[in-house]
């Protein structure tokens, strides 16, 4: 009896798993079962097929001598003839060294300042105070760069308040803003009042996800403050860092558009050209549709070229990298 059983016990251990066994769902079948959750994906991604990728397309301009009467179809090819012309200009080299120069100050002195200033407010013991500090910071972002130029030259211009200080102590001539030798360091400094308060948010964001045990912990063992910021605080904010670090790098050549536009009649084209200012000028008011294209597509390649290799880099360094 228990040797005839055995075939019939194996037959029920082999059959039961196999009947527990869930039927595989296809792809479509998935979606409609979570149809609701994609509905909220769909504005999303149409914004971005609608906005970024079908304009992509029209990079074929780079590669014709386009012209906005004869369309993409009637617009003759000329292959890399614009990219040709493009790198014998010397407008664009002072554009691009120009571009490059900013870029590298922003990286420098732009992007850590809302770190800096985090770890600043995160220290204050008044919760109060803290709050009001954070909303003075946050406030120049929602100002466009109209205001914020038209303030900066009620400072900083010939007539404005400085220059104004200055010459009651008997220093005439002061007038940061037509100075194009520290035009560029203007621009960063701009760009560091007008953005350093909203990037706080992020790092705030990071340093409140750290468990306040770590930080008891610390203070117990003897350690500073200072110590508890260089060991627990930095070491959580580098995650975040790293991407926000890779991300910039990819938008490395684009420095500001509407806020140099505003100021290059202060300091002239030779200070101020950069890539974003010369496909403007080239293309839009001159006409130059094929070289402007050409630039701005050269600017997506590098752009592209530089985020891969942050991120491996970054992964190299040990880093998760953004994907």
């Amino acid at each position: 009896m228990n040797i005839a059983a055995r075939p019939e016990a194996r037959t029920q251990r082999a059959s039961g798993p196999a009947s527990s066994r869930k039927p595989k769902t296809s792809l479509r079948q998935r979606i409609w079962r979570e149809r609701w959750a994609y509905t909220f994906i769909v504005p999303g991604a149409l914004f971005f097929l609608v906005f970024a990728y079908v304009p992509m397309l029209g990079n074929v301009i780079a590669f014709q001598q386009y012209s906005p009467f004869r369309g993409f179809a009637g617009s003759p090819f000329v292959g890399f003839a614009n990219f040709t012309v493009l790198f014998e200009d010397p407008a664009v080299l002072n554009a691009l060294e120009n571009t490059l120069i900013i870029a590298v100050l922003q990286l420098l002195f732009a992007f850590p300042a809302p770190i800096a200033l985090a770890l600043l407010l995160n220290s204050l013991l008044s919760d109060r105070v803290k709050r009001m500090v954070q909303t003075v910071v946050y406030l120049p972002y929602f100002l466009s760069w109209v205001i914020v130029i038209s303030v900066w030259q009620q400072v900083l211009g010939g007539g404005g308040l400085v220059a104004g200080l200055l010459d009651g102590w008997g220093v005439s001539g002061f007038d940061a803003m037509t100075n194009a030798d520290t035009f560029k360091l203007l621009v960063v400094a701009q760009v560091v009042w007008k953005d350093c308060g909203w990037g706080t948010i992020i790092f705030f964001a990071a340093i409140a996800g750290i468990p306040n045990d770590r930080y008891e912990a610390a203070a117990i063992d003897g350690a500073t403050p200072w110590q508890r910021t260089w060991h627990i605080t930095l070491p959580a904010l580098v995650p975040v860092a790293t991407l926000l670090l890779i991300l910039n790098i990819g938008s490395i050549l684009t420095v500001g558009f509407e806020q140099l536009l505003l100021q290059q009649p202060m300091v002239g084209a030779e200070a101020s050209e950069v890539l974003d200012t010369f496909v403007y000028f080239r293309g839009v008011l001159g006409g130059q549709w094929g070289i402007a294209t050409a630039a701005g597509l050269l600017k997506g390649v590098i752009g592209t070229i530089l985020v891969l290799a942050a991120n491996r880099f970054a992964k190299r360094l040990g880093g998760e990298g953004i994907f």
